[in-house]
């Protein structure tokens, strides 16, 4: 019996860990073999796929799927590990992505093999009014940002016990029919947040570029930080500006390791 072989390489940006796999070794089905690419223990393991594809208006389409098999619009974390890849491949110091969220552009700003920093120009945020949501076990109260995908920002004063329950229950509010990110905040200082995030699709990820942006825009535009935000996470910062309308995040990514996976 025959098998797929599947080349990967294998980045992390602040410990949101991707799989970057060229889009001819799909076969025309992403979403079962990412399953088993994510699988911590059968798999490589990863919070995602970006699937790679020629573009005519960028220097690479990635399609993120996510570690339980469903797409997602773009991943800020996601974007610049591809960005990695591309300019070690190439040497480019700026890089055009299509994502399921527009081309976004990549600016290289540090460079030590086999670590890289962008700043990455992430479009507009739209923030919305604050939204109560009434769960069976609580009310909560949060702010809903779009970043190019859904998020569901709540200020804290501490994190609650058991705070991945309660992102759970919200992702399946009756709100978000397509699901929705959640992140909690608190506020550190003027420029200065720390946050824990759910994502769609991956659960409790140790960082988020897009949920970094939809925090710190959300707290921005409720008075309770300044730009530019540092945004502090479990797997480390990043910076967001938002000025003029347009979100720029700057963080790291890492080129972690290159191999074949046997599906």
């Amino acid at each position: 019996m025959t098998h797929r072989v599947i080349p990967f390489l294998k980045a992390s940006a602040c410990g949101n860990d991707f799989l970057i796999v060229d889009g001819v070794h799909a076969a025309g089905d992403v979403a079962q073999p990412s399953r088993r690419l994510c699988d911590r223990h059968e798999g490589i393991g990863a919070d995602g796929v970006e699937w790679l594809y020629p573009a005519s208006d960028a220097d690479i389409e990635c399609r993120l799927i996510n570690a339980d098999g469903s797409a997602a619009e773009v991943s800020g974390n996601g974007t610049r590990c591809v960005a990695a890849h591309i300019v070690a491949q190439t040497g480019k110091e700026k890089v055009a992505i299509r994502t399921g969220a527009g081309v976004k552009q990549c600016s290289l700003t540090a460079r030590h093999d086999p670590d890289f920093e962008f700043a990455a120009a992430m479009g507009r945020a739209e923030v919305g009014t604050e939204l109560k949501l009434a769960l069976s076990s609580r009310e909560v109260r949060g702010i809903p940002v779009s970043t190019g995908n859904p998020h569901f920002v709540m200020f804290v004063d501490d994190f609650p016990s058991g705070w991945q329950h309660l992102a759970a229950e919200i992702g399946h509010d009756r709100h978000f029919p397509q699901g929705v990110n959640v992140e909690f905040v608190r506020v550190l200082g003027r420029g200065e947040i720390e946050i824990r995030i759910f994502e769609r699709g991956a659960r409790e990820t140790m960082s988020s570029g897009t949920g970094s942006c939809a925090s710190a825009c959300a707290a921005i535009a409720t008075g309770r930080a300044v730009s530019p935000v540092v945004v502090r996470s479990p797997g480390g910062a990043q910076s967001v500006a938002w000025e003029g309308g347009e979100v720029t995040l700057q963080g790291p990514a890492r080129l972690l390791a290159r191999g074949e996976f046997f599906l």
